[in-house]
């Protein structure tokens, strides 16, 4: 198979990146006029009371020290996903520079000019308008542009909570070992930050009688980006759909969806964090999800048949470099004690108590070795350090726990975790590069995203689990020196599931029925 340039592949996705980057617009201009709004003004009071300057500022930058995600977690429980939540953290983000430099550019106006218009029988509105304002307002623009230039690189993990934007490709791209996705997110957010930057660089020069000019024509701008970012963001069908950025681009994803069962669900793409909760607050009808995850027992939802077999069989084993094992030569027998000891029942119910119990990884991973009688104490060796990988969600952590215990307790090797790599393509990555040691893999994400093989090797392989496990052992050590361990037991498969009440009522059953549902609308 000839590898698509980066050209191919905008080429193909043209479409897709101009709704995009109109999205990624939209929440920009939509936050920074928030911001503009609500920032300005406040500057212009705690210049005139400057008593409220430090506590008004303080707060203004301890919101902007919250990690983006976490914030946009925050408002969650607001706003629900979509634009809301997203444009609420932007405008956060955003405030700070505006404030602030509102607040310094009155403040630095020299005061013989006050005296002065103040002489002149100027009176404190007339001062603020005709006075302050303008010899102020190239600093009060270099605060906007720089808000504006934040808020282009953090509207990228807008994605998280399905409100579009460019961090769709990125995220995608990271989880799907595709670099031609994340450059093709990546380079037109950077174009736009410069290009933005540059806008109101001009802006600034120009001083306030440009700014005054153009005062009615930026709502207007404004009005049609928000307009068409809506328009981008609305949705065509009563059942509303929502898969993660992997999903979106994979041949057992969204685009088998397509191909196989002829089934065009126009989903909102979200983070895989918020997306069963979303289904279970009816925000989302139908998920993308995880055969094996805790919260479809959580939050009741029932996984659709895939009855036209779409998703290959997902088993987890730890992946490892022949040259690893050959360097911790204890470690191959101590990593397969896992292997075998799972089912699919079992490692839900472990989910289970990590995504609704809210119990720790550790206390998940020691309780499961006790009552299997594979835990021992820590022997508190030191022949050399294990570093394990995982990915970012749950069950990984889970599963890094249990290597964690059993290499302290089985061998003299010390341990150092790395979890929370976040997708596919780090974890790979990191492995390869020796940054980590091992880490749980899928035999379903080994073939498709990382072997990436012909549809016709695919099909062959992933009519059984032994079948696909043997092809990704075989092709990783020929192609990257890299073996799969045993297998643990479990499958934990892509699946489509809708919450249980309304899928009996709509008498969908099975990915077919969800397709003549929507044939049927």
């Amino acid at each position: 198979m000839m590898k698509q340039s980066l050209w191919q592949f905008i080429a193909e996705q043209h479409e897709k990146l101009i709704t995009q980057i109109i999205q990624h617009l939209g929440l920009t201009f939509l936050s920074l006029f928030l911001a503009i709004i609500v920032g300005v003004p406040l500057g212009i009071l705690i210049a005139r009371k400057r008593k409220l300057s430090s506590p008004v500022l303080g707060i203004a930058g301890i919101l902007q020290t919250i990690p983006s995600i976490a914030l946009l977690g925050f408002m969650i429980p607001a706003f629900g996903i979509g634009p809301k939540p997203a444009i609420a953290a932007l405008l956060i983000y955003a405030l700070l520079p505006v404030i602030r430099n509102t607040y310094t550019g009155i403040t630095g106006v020299d005061p013989a000019v006050i005296e002065a218009a103040k002489a002149m029988g100027m009176n404190r509105r007339q001062l603020l308008l005709k006075v302050k304002l303008p010899l102020a307002m190239p600093v009060i623009i270099a605060g906007i542009r720089t808000a504006a230039v934040i808020n282009v690189g953090v509207a990228t993990l807008a994605s998280f909570v399905a409100a579009g934007g460019l961090g769709e490709f990125i995220f995608g791209g990271i989880s799907l070992n595709n670099t031609n996705m994340i450059l093709a997110g990546a380079i037109p957010a950077a174009l736009l930050a410069v290009l933005l930057d540059q806008t109101i660089s001009i802006l600034q020069k120009s001083g306030y009688r440009l700014f005054q000019k153009l005062k009615f024509a930026v709502p207007v701008l404004l009005i049609i980006l928000g307009a068409g970012y809506m328009v981008t963001n609305s949705s065509q069908h009563t059942v509303k759909a929502g898969f993660t950025p992997e999903f979106m681009g994979r041949q057992d994803g969204d685009i088998g969806l397509r191909s196989v069962y002829g089934l065009n669900v126009n989903p909102l793409v979200v983070s895989d964090a918020i997306m069963y909760k979303a289904a279970y607050e009816k925000e989302l009808d139908l998920i993308s999800g995880y055969s094996t995850d805790g919260r479809i027992k959580a939050f009741d939802l029932y996984v659709l048949d895939d009855d036209k077999k779409i998703f290959p069989p997902y088993f987890a084993a730890p992946i490892i470099k022949t040259k690893t094992l050959e360097k911790f030569p204890e470690l191959e027998k101590t990593l397969n004690m896992l292997a075998g000891k799972f089912n699919d029942s079992i490692m839900t119910d472990l989910n289970y108590r990590s995504d609704h119990l809210n119990q720790t990884p550790e206390k998940i991973a020691k309780d499961f070795l006790i009552k299997n009688n594979l835990y021992k104490s820590p022997l508190k060796g030191n022949s050399g350090t294990v570093r394990i990988g995982s990915k970012i969600f749950g069950e990984q952590y889970i599963l890094a726990e249990m290597y964690t215990m059993l290499i302290e307790g089985y061998t003299h090797y010390k341990v150092e975790t790395k979890t929370g790599l976040g997708g596919t393509k780090i974890c790979f990555d990191a492995l390869m590069n020796d940054a980590i040691d091992f880490y749980p893999e899928y035999t379903g994400t080994g073939l498709l995203v990382l072997l990436k093989p012909t549809e016709q090797t695919i099909k062959s392989v992933s009519q059984s689990a032994d079948k696909t496990y043997q092809y990704v052992n075989s092709e990783f050590r020929k192609q990257y020196g890299i073996q799969w361990l045993q297998p643990l037991g479990f499958n934990n498969a892509y699946a489509l599931m809708m919450r249980r009440k309304q899928a009996e009522d709509l008498h969908i059953k099975s990915i077919s029925d969800l397709r003549k549902y929507f044939d049927g609308k």
